[in-house]
């Protein structure tokens, strides 16, 4: 019998939730590199969106406090897509952000957030709490010292969250490496070590 952490995740169970990938916040990073979680989260979101997982992206304050998303992540994500802008600490507890995940029609949630331990941490928890598989990308947030980043996955942890890195999520959503959109995911995650690997395999075939 399968429960939440054995039913796999799939293009057709998952949307995407990211919250509060903003250069305000970007600047107290310290748990990450700043140009790694760039990549990161700016390679998860071209994934989703290539597998056509709904993606639903929030900000907090940003025409003051915390400023916009950060240019990297805005750059790939569709002009149709709005942001919605909220002032609660949790994304969950904004009605609009909690619509627009209820609209997606899915039951297991990718979540990344600047910073990890509040803006992924919270939707997440509150999502879990709410009946859906709540699943977080850790390498896809940041926060501001190693004991925020400690702590916050104690309690997704303690609180039955799924932790796990921002392209083994998407790949158990791309399932098959014969998937005709396989070699752009892989492009999309842009994972050093497959480069690589293309590399060997095209010596062996030369």
């Amino acid at each position: 019998m399968q429960d939440r952490f054995h039913t796999p995740l799939t293009a057709d169970n998952a949307a995407v939730l990211l919250v509060d990938h903003q250069i305000g916040l970007f600047t107290g990073v310290r748990d990450i590199g700043v140009d790694e979680l760039k990549h990161n989260v700016t390679g998860l979101a071209k994934a989703a969106l290539r597998l056509n997982l709904p993606t639903v992206v929030t900000t907090t304050a940003a025409d003051s406090m915390w400023g916009p998303l950060i240019p990297e992540l805005q750059a790939v994500l569709p002009r149709e897509l709005k942001v919605i802008d909220r002032s609660s600490v949790n994304a969950w507890h904004d009605d609009r952000v909690r619509a627009a995940i209820e609209a997606t029609g899915r039951s297991k949630l990718i979540i990344a957030g600047v910073s990890l331990e509040v803006c992924a941490a919270f939707p997440a928890i509150s999502a879990t709490a709410s009946g859906y598989d709540a699943y977080v990308a850790v390498d896809a947030c940041g926060t501001f010292s190693e004991t925020k980043r400690t702590t916050g996955l104690l309690r997704l942890q303690q609180a039955g969250v799924i932790v796990s890195d921002y392209a083994s999520l998407t790949v158990e959503v791309l399932a098959d490496n014969a998937h005709p959109d396989a070699a752009g995911v892989y492009s999309d995650l842009d994972m050093p070590f497959a480069t690589l690997v293309g590399q060997l395999a095209a010596a062996y075939r030369g």
